[in-house]
């Protein structure tokens, strides 16, 4: 394969490129969810891990289809509104909370002591199954977000 020296016109979509490594993504993601009915946790809590990642990596993409899935499953839009500081109210349960906090953790991967007093208190409120869910959801939305970001994918 030998380097293009032409500019290409317009962004290349990754998923689009090499679509039967999306599929890959894709089918990941449906395990995930069924892993996550399995373990009890609902759709909703998985959308709203979603959009939280999503937030913090500045997916606008990711956000919207996320959002609008959110408010189909029946999500409470004033907890959407909040989301971002979701620790400065009593909308989020403590499983909620613990699922959330395990997220950005995943997300933004704090210095090694930080982490792990997040982890080892979200394994505590969700329990083995449910806490290896969620991290593997972050871990999957923050592949997304990235494919999203660099695919230039539009918001339309």
């Amino acid at each position: 394969m030998s380097p293009t020296t032409e500019a290409a016109e317009g962004p290349l979509y990754l998923d689009k490129a090499v679509p039967e490594i999306y599929a890959e993504l894709a089918d990941t993601s449906k395990q995930i969810r069924a892993a996550a009915d399995a373990a009890g946790l609902s759709e909703s809590l998985l959308e709203l891990i979603n959009l939280r990642v999503s937030q913090i990596n500045g997916c606008a993409y990711c956000l919207d289809v996320h959002s609008k899935k959110a408010l189909r499953l029946g999500e409470d839009p004033r907890r959407l509104a909040v989301l971002q500081t979701w620790q400065e109210t009593a909308l989020f349960d403590d499983a909620e909370s613990a699922a959330l906090e395990l997220a950005e953790v995943v997300t933004r991967l704090p210095a090694p002591a930080v982490r792990e007093e997040v982890e080892d208190a979200a394994r505590r409120v969700l329990g083995d199954e449910a806490y290896a869910v969620v991290a593997w959801a972050a871990v999957m939305m923050n592949s997304f977000n990235r494919l999203s970001i660099v695919s230039h994918h539009p918001v339309r």
